[in-house]
């Protein structure tokens, strides 16, 4: 494994930095599996978060922006994804914020009519349990999923 000194780890991760959002675990694991120093990864983060490179609130409306909208997943994924990412609770809930509601409502029910096409089920009942089912995987909320499928 190559040994990088600070300097080059600093140009490496302003570099990723600036071509895409990244969070600052996102950054923390990369070097550590650069093998950077504890000392030196808390120094670089500072500095990328100092200069800019790293804005934990950009970081996550981005990752909302995208999740919805290409990914289609619901608010409750979203939200824990971002938890497992270590984003503080306040970014999350800006982010979450700007979901316009009727264009998630709008995505849900396309989600829900796609996915009703490639389901077989018996009666009314069973499919919207398969709907209601594969809807909350999605991370949609109950009360969501009822008013689409009603």
């Amino acid at each position: 494994m190559k040994i990088y000194t600070e300097e080059e780890l600093l140009n490496k991760t302003a570099s990723l930095c600036s071509t895409s959002e990244h969070c600052i675990s996102d950054i923390d694991n990369k070097l550590r599996q650069r093998g950077a120093s504890k000392e030196m990864i808390e120094h670089i983060i500072s500095r990328l978060l100092k200069e800019n490179f790293i804005d934990e609130t950009r970081y996550a409306k981005a990752f909302v922006r995208d999740k919805y909208r290409f990914n289609k997943w619901g608010i409750a994924k979203i939200r824990l994804a971002l938890k497992m990412k270590r984003v503080d609770h306040k970014d999350i809930e800006t982010a979450l914020d700007e979901i316009d509601r009727k264009e998630y409502l709008s995505i849900l029910k396309d989600v829900i009519q796609s996915k009703q096409k490639s389901l077989k089920a018996k009666d009314k009942y069973e499919m919207n349990g398969k709907l209601i089912r594969f809807a909350l995987s999605k991370g949609y909320e109950i009360d969501e999923i009822r008013l689409i499928i009603e």
